[in-house]
């Protein structure tokens, strides 16, 4: 385990500085001038000769490798620069949005859970029966509706129609953080509930659980003791990738309900072309891949024998 702990992290380090410097040159060549850009937000007009001293201020002016190992070099020291836009640190901005999005995560990824998994294995045992049919049903809607909306339908229903919930999220709160919970889970439930139910009925048709059934073993500890411990390994990813993504920040529905997370704040800085907020956020999403698809094959060694004996060869 040790060893194969070492071989992962030391090909981690190419893949980061390769996603550092393709981040930096895509944002640096896209086309739009940072600096313009805030001068128009303000709505001054400036010379030309302020352009340029502003654009030297920022080291806008250097070749562009310069740029990358001076913003590389600050990156290994910690320090993220300085948001165009606020004029403050981007380190601390970001830490400040990212308790918003770690609970929305959490929140979004516990009644995920709780939806697809019970009604994922539902569907399985009453496969071809009409549970079965509206379960499937309510999966494709669930699939074939965008996030933006479930949000708007939601908001209508849930906190214009009933007022149960505040139609724009004030501060980081359970009650805030219900409707674009709810946004989230519903849209990744249809979709982890079908992964369920295949991987569920996949595991029914082996010979095991037909043996087991053969010599008398109810179905309901066959299906619990030995049919989901199989299936633990696909829901493990499945929860990973959505780990990833929602620990990123769910844009949309974050600027929907204006949820103050790091979605919403690389969102804000795409509009406004500030660079180094939105290198932050691709280091953090690139960051958190990495170390998540990490944490994943760690899990398999430790979970499935086969896994762990492949992965401790030389």
């Amino acid at each position: 385990m040790k060893r194969y702990l070492i071989r992962r992290l030391a090909r981690l380090v190419p893949i980061l500085l390769a996603i550092t410097f393709l981040s930096f040159a895509m944002l640096r060549l896209a086309g739009s001038d940072a600096v313009l850009q805030r001068m128009q937000a303000t709505g001054t007009v400036v010379s030309q000769q302020v352009l340029d001293a502003a654009r030297a201020e920022l080291g806008l002016d250097r070749p562009f490798l310069t740029q990358y190992f001076s913003w590389l070099g600050n990156l290994l020291r910690g320090d993220l620069g300085v948001s165009y836009l606020s004029g403050r640190e981007v380190l601390p901005t970001f830490l400040e949005k990212l308790p918003a999005t770690l609970l929305l995560a959490g929140v979004s990824i516990l009644l995920t859970i709780l939806v697809s998994v019970p009604l994922g294995i539902l569907a399985a045992v009453k496969q071809n029966r009409l549970t079965d049919y509206l379960l499937r049903l309510a999966s494709f809607v669930g699939n074939s509706s965008p996030n933006f909306f479930v949000a708007l339908v939601l908001l209508y229903l849930l906190a214009i129609q009933l007022h149960w919930f505040p139609v724009i999220s004030l501060g980081v709160s359970l009650q805030g953080v219900a409707l674009p919970a709810l946004t989230l889970a519903i849209s990744m439930s249809a979709k982890y509930l079908r992964q369920v139910r295949a991987a569920v009925l996949e595991e029914l048709g082996k010979g095991y659980v037909a043996g087991a059934l053969a010599r008398g073993v109810p179905f309901g500890r066959v299906l619990w003791r030995s049919v989901l411990r199989s299936c633990l390994m696909q829901l493990l990813t499945l929860l990973s990738l959505s780990v990833g993504s929602l620990l990123g920040g769910a844009a949309v529905v974050e600027s929907i309900f204006l949820w103050d997370g790091v979605g919403k704040l690389a969102v804000d800085a795409i509009n406004m072309r500030d660079y180094p907020v939105l290198q932050a956020y691709v280091m953090w999403m690139a960051i958190l891949y990495v170390l998540i698809n990490l944490l994943t094959d760690l899990c398999y060694q430790l979970l499935d024998p086969r896994v762990r004996l492949g992965g401790g060869q030389p």
